[in-house]
């Protein structure tokens, strides 16, 4: 069963409100972290804030918060609700719900304040996502649906990550940051492109209105799976400069052939389809520059910020503006007219980011602070779109 399937079960407790199901009280989180996290690295990196940091870089530190804290928000709101709809068992809910947001939120605001509170953060972080992985997992090994360990292993591989950062951090573990931050990043990634396989084409087929049947291959499937674990492996371990160029050449031209089948003019009506699928150009252009970056030097942040800007970005942000009207009694064909300036301005901030970079450089600092004040602009409209939605009970209960 799919993401797309998603519905609300008579059995389950999702109509009673914020914690009812965990996308409400996550998404609520994402959003609002998406915008104070990257003020705050906008003060600091752009404007010289002062933070303490000792043993990371501030670069790091914001890494290490937009995929561990940003994205694993994200993650924990859609798994928690599609785990719920593939098993068919109640996830959490109530208290136990709140408990495991309370061990993200607290990690999130003693991060805040640099590594002056580091220790705290860590014990509440990889408390939170040990208690992740146990409530996706239970629901899972109950019913036996093993084709779903795939999506848990890689819970299970970013509680790993987290633990590496933290460890390095501490000084426990050489190049432990790096790993931590690199693998959480690519698994991320990694995760985005299993579960847009899944759900994408489907959306798009019942979305755009008319029938159609999109090309998907199992060839593709297969090598996509086998060639970014391979990207994956070389990147974070092995550092091997040609063979990374020449991996990621091949992860843009299968993706691009992906595109190519999934692509069929109706999309281009529907903002939570057109999002979705220039998040996935996004993710296929920082292959590209991956490889750019070994062969032309092109600067390899730029491809990071392709993967996480318009990558992670647009897509959480479409995921969860969908999910969250779905999961609400409403129609996800009749969005608010907002949210096409959300998804808009992030494509803009990921394009200036990304691309503008690569012809003038000399306003670098400019590009990231447009970049930055368009991801800010992007949540606040998520953030008064969705706050009213997702903080009351379902449609469906009037």
């Amino acid at each position: 069963m799919s993401m797309s399937t998603i519905s609300i079960n008579n059995n389950t407790k999702e109509e009673e409100g914020l914690l009812s199901l965990g996308f409400r009280i996550f998404f609520i989180g994402a959003g609002l972290f998406a915008v104070i996290s990257i003020f705050m690295w906008m003060c600091i990196y752009s404007f010289g804030f002062q933070v303490i940091f000792k043993n990371i870089s501030v670069m790091q530190w914001h890494a290490h918060e937009m995929i561990y804290g940003f994205s694993m928000a994200v993650v924990a709101g859609f798994l928690l609700t599609a785990v719920n709809n593939w098993t068919g068992v109640q996830t959490l809910f109530g208290y136990k719900l709140l408990m495991l947001f309370l061990c993200w939120f607290l990690s999130r605001i003693f991060m805040l304040f640099g590594t002056s509170f580091i220790v705290y953060a860590a014990v509440s972080d990889l408390i939170f996502m040990i208690f992740l992985m146990f409530a996706l997992a239970v629901p899972i090994i109950k019913v036996k649906q093993w084709k779903q360990m795939g999506i848990l292993s890689k819970v299970i591989l970013l509680l790993v990550g987290n633990s590496l950062f933290y460890l390095g951090t501490f000084g426990y573990l050489d190049n432990g940051v790096y790993l931590g931050i690199y693998g959480g990043l690519y698994l991320i990634i990694g995760l985005i492109i299993t579960m847009g396989r899944r759900v994408i084409p489907m959306f798009i087929e019942n979305g755009v209105g008319y029938p159609v049947k999109l090309f998907n291959s199992k060839w593709i499937d297969i090598s996509s799976l086998i060639f970014f674990l391979t990207f994956f492996i070389i990147e974070v371990f092995l550092d091997n400069k040609s063979l990374i160029g020449s991996v990621s050449i091949i992860l843009f031209v299968i993706t691009t052939i992906r595109l190519i089948g999934w692509h069929t003019v109706g999309i281009w009506k529907k903002s939570l389809l057109w999002s979705l699928y220039i998040s996935f150009i996004f993710i296929d252009i920082g292959f590209l520059l991956f490889a750019l970056s070994y062969f032309l030097g092109v600067s390899k942040l730029l491809a990071i910020h392709a993967f996480s800007v318009g990558g992670i970005g647009l897509v959480t942000l479409s995921m969860m503006s969908r999910v969250s009207l779905g999961h609400s009694g409403r129609s996800i064909h009749s969005p608010s007219k907002l949210l096409k300036y959300a998804f808009a301005f992030i494509i803009l901030g990921t394009i200036i980011r990304v691309i503008f970079p690569l012809f003038e450089m000399e306003h670098y600092l400019v590009w990231i602070i447009l970049s930055q004040l368009l991801w800010i602009l992007s949540f606040i409209i998520f953030i008064i779109i969705y706050l009213p939605i997702l903080s009351k009970a379902s449609l469906k209960n009037n």
